[in-house]
C-alpha cells in the first residue's frame, strides 16, 4: 500500500467536557443520558444528522422483539426509549412479541427531546477521525465536519461507535471475526401501497413460526421457540427464485416484516441479508450499500407478484445507512463468553442484566423461561488505554456472546453502565479503570437499572 505523510496541523478546540460520548445509537444515547443525569457535563457526537443509530438511521424499529411471556427483561433507559416514543405517538405494538415497535422517523424527535431535556451538548454531522492521547490515557478526539478539523477534549470518553473506532485508534487491543464468518449486513427498506388487511388475512391463513427460519438457513434453537409466531417471510422469495426473478444463488433475500400502518406502509422490511462484507472496510461498505439496494428492488418485485396485499406496493424509502451486525470488538479487562450467556452467569461487577437471548451465527434462543445473565463492567474497559470506556456491540466478548450483546436493548445496558461509570469516575477523581464499582452500581440502581 502506498503511503503519504500528513502535515502536522494546529487544531482548534471545539469543546471541553467531563464526558464525551462518540456515537448516538442505543448505546451512545443511553451513555450520554445516564452521564448527564449524574450531573456531569456531557457532549454527544454523531456523524449523521440525527440521533438514534440503528433505530433512526438504519430503520430497525424492533428494539426488544425478543420479549415474550416469561421474559425477565432489562430495566433502565432502554424501557424509557419505548415509553417515551409511545407517549409522543412514535410507537405501536410489535406484531411478534410483547414489545413496542418504534417509529424510526419519529424516534429522531424522541431522541432530540431526551438529549435536550438532559442538558447534553449535541453535535450532529461531526465525525471522529483521530484521538488525542496523554501517555496511555485518552484526552479527547479530533473531528472533521463542515466547520473543519477540530478537537474535543474530555476527562472521560465513551466509544459507542459500534465498530470500536475510537478504541482502535487509541491503540486498545481489538479483534475481528473473519470476513467469511461475520454476520451479514442489511439494507433496510419500507414500502407504501400495501393492502394491510389483505396481507394480514393471508398471514392468519398461513402463519409462520420461528421454526420456519431453519428452512433457508441452518438454525439451532432450543425447540421452545419453534412453535411461536414469527413475522417471517419466505414463500414469495422462494417462488421468485423458482420463476427466475431472483437468482438462485441469492439465498439471502428472505426475512421479516414489521409495522403495517392503516395508510398502507410496511415500514420495517428486514429481508435483504448479505454476507462477506466487513463494515470497517470502506470498499465493502460501498459495495454492500449498492448491492443491497439492487436486492431490495428484487425483493419488492417478488412481494408484488407473490405476497397477497403487496400487489400495488412500491418503494417508500431505504434506511439512511447500511445495517451492520458484526465487526471490530475490544479485548477488555474481562471477556464474556457464550457459556456465560447460556448459563446465567453472575458477576460481582454487574452493571445490569440481559435475558438469555441469542440471535446470530446460526443460533436463535428466545428468553421465554425467565433466564438471564449479568453484564460485567469489565467488558467495557479496554486494555492499555485509560479513561476510555466502550459500549454497544463492540464490547469485549467471544463470538457467541456477541450474538446476545449486539442486540439493541443490551446495547442500552452497556451504554448506561458506561455513562454512569464515566460520571462517577469524574466525580471521584479516579481513572475509569479504577472506579469503585459498588458506587457505580448504586448510581445505576438510582437510575432504575436492575443490577442482579
Amino acid at each position: 500500500m502506498q503511503l503519504i505523510e500528513e502535515m502536522v496541523k494546529r487544531v482548534p478546540v471545539l469543546a471541553e467536557t467531563d464526558v464525551l460520548v462518540v456515537g448516538s445509537g442505543p448505546a451512545g444515547l443511553a451513555a450520554a443520558l445516564s452521564a448527564a443525569r449524574e450531573g456531569v457535563d456531557t457532549v454527544l457526537v454523531e456523524r449523521y444528522g440525527c440521533f438514534g443509530g440503528v433505530i433512526s438511521q438504519v430503520g430497525v424499529e424492533t428494539i426488544a422483539w425478543y420479549r415474550h411471556e416469561g421474559t425477565v427483561d432489562v430495566e433502565g433507559v432502554g424501557l424509557e426509549f419505548e415509553q417515551r416514543a409511545l407517549e409522543m405517538g412514535g410507537a405501536r405494538q410489535e406484531p411478534q412479541s410483547n414489545s413496542l415497535a418504534l417509529d424510526a422517523e419519529m424516534f429522531k424527535v424522541v431522541a432530540d427531546s431526551l438529549v435536550q431535556e438532559a442538558g447534553i451538548v449535541p453535535l450532529l454531522h461531526c465525525l471522529a477521525v483521530d484521538v488525542i492521547m496523554e501517555g496511555d490515557a485518552i484526552r479527547g478526539i479530533v473531528t472533521e465536519s463542515k466547520s473543519g478539523r477540530q478537537a474535543i477534549l474530555a476527562r472521560r470518553v465513551v466509544d459507542a461507535t459500534g465498530d470500536a473506532d475510537v478504541a482502535y485508534r487509541a491503540g486498545a487491543p481489538c479483534r475481528k471475526t473473519n470476513r467469511d464468518e461475520m454476520m451479514g449486513v442489511t439494507v433496510m427498506f419500507s414500502c407504501a401501497g400495501v393492502d394491510k388487511e389483505r396481507f394480514l388475512d393471508h398471514v392468519r391463513e398461513r402463519p409462520a413460526t420461528y421454526g420456519d427460519w431453519g428452512k433457508n438457513w441452518a438454525m439451532e434453537t432450543t425447540g421452545k421457540e419453534d412453535h411461536l409466531f414469527s413475522t417471517y417471510l419466505e414463500e414469495p422469495f422462494n417462488r421468485a427464485r423458482e420463476d427466475g426473478l431472483i437468482p438462485e444463488r441469492m439465498t439471502g433475500i428472505g426475512g421479516t416484516w414489521g409495522t403495517l400502518t392503516d395508510e398502507g406502509e410496511a415500514t420495517n422490511l428486514n429481508v435483504v441479508y448479505m454476507t462477506g462484507y466487513d463494515p470497517t472496510d470502506v470498499r465493502d461498505l460501498t459495495r454492500a450499500e449498492m448491492e443491497g439496494r439492487r436486492q431490495a428492488l428484487l425483493a419488492i418485485e417478488a412481494l408484488r407478484r407473490y405476497a397477497p396485499g403487496f400487489e400495488k406496493a412500491r418503494l417508500r424509502n431505504f434506511g439512511m445507512t447500511l445495517g451492520t451486525r458484526d465487526s471490530r470488538k475490544i479485548v477488555g479487562r474481562h471477556v464474556i463468553t457464550g457459556q456465560d450467556v447460556r448459563h446465567q452467569a453472575r458477576f460481582d461487577d454487574s452493571i445490569g442484566i440481559f435475558p438469555e437471548f441469542i440471535d446470530g451465527y446460526g443460533v436463535l434462543v428466545l428468553p421465554t423461561t425467565g433466564r438471564y445473565f449479568q453484564v460485567p463492567y469489565g467488558i467495557l474497559v479496554p486494555q492499555l488505554v485509560e479513561n476510555l470506556l466502550v459500549a454497544g456491540r463492540c464490547v469485549s466478548g467471544d463470538k457467541m456472546s456477541h450474538a446476545a450483546l449486539r442486540n439493541m436493548m443490551c446495547c442500552t445496558v452497556t451504554g448506561q453502565g458506561a455513562g454512569v461509570a464515566a460520571a462517577v469516575s469524574v466525580r471521584d477523581g479516579v481513572a475509569s479503570g479504577a472506579v469503585d464499582v459498588a458506587r457505580v452500581q448504586r448510581a445505576l440502581h438510582r437510575q432504575g437499572v436492575r443490577i442482579y
